[in-house]
């Protein structure tokens, strides 16, 4: 296996696995091609046997560059059970370009999402027990479109985890 930084090239397998989830909000395919282009190194992808098995997208928050935003957590259901997520954060919060510069880690997660919720508690305690706070940040109502086609979106928790210990 192997986590490092995903190539342009890579951006479509980022989109079809993130289609493939069926849990994650899916954005259009050029916003995948964009974070490889323009944030590849706070973004993670990690390839089992050449083949492209999951990835997180995460950017520095522009007013406060020592929090890393991450936005998207996805691996291939060929591949889930391999602790695949965690070890991909673990790398991307301890890469030389990123590890000391980054006092804390925001993601937002639903309610719903007991999954990623465990992810991201298990990443702080590797994190050196590092404190999770989890707050309102986005209703539904600020997610969810009108009209006859609208769906409701559920509420997103902001949760911030460090500085690390």
């Amino acid at each position: 296996m192997l986590i490092r930084p995903p190539r342009v090239d890579e951006g479509i397998a980022m989109w079809r696995i993130a289609r493939d989830s069926q849990t994650l909000d899916l954005n259009s395919s050029y916003a995948y091609v964009l974070y490889a282009h323009d944030f590849a190194d706070t973004c993670r992808l990690a390839i089992v046997d050449g083949v492209p098995a999951g990835f997180v997208l995460g950017y520095r928050r522009p007013a406060d560059r020592s929090c890393l935003f991450v936005w998207q957590v996805a691996v291939d259901a060929d591949f889930r059970g391999l602790g695949l997520a965690g070890r991909m954060l673990d790398d991307l919060i301890h890469d030389d370009s990123v590890d000391g510069a980054v006092k804390t880690l925001h993601t937002t997660i639903t309610d719903d999402n007991v999954a990623s919720q465990r992810t991201f508690r298990s990443l702080a305690k590797r994190w050196g027990d590092a404190p999770v706070t989890v707050n309102a940040l986005f209703e539904s109502e600020h997610l969810s479109l009108s009209g006859p086609d609208a769906e409701l979106h559920d509420p997103e928790r902001l949760y911030e985890i460090g500085p690390p210990a």
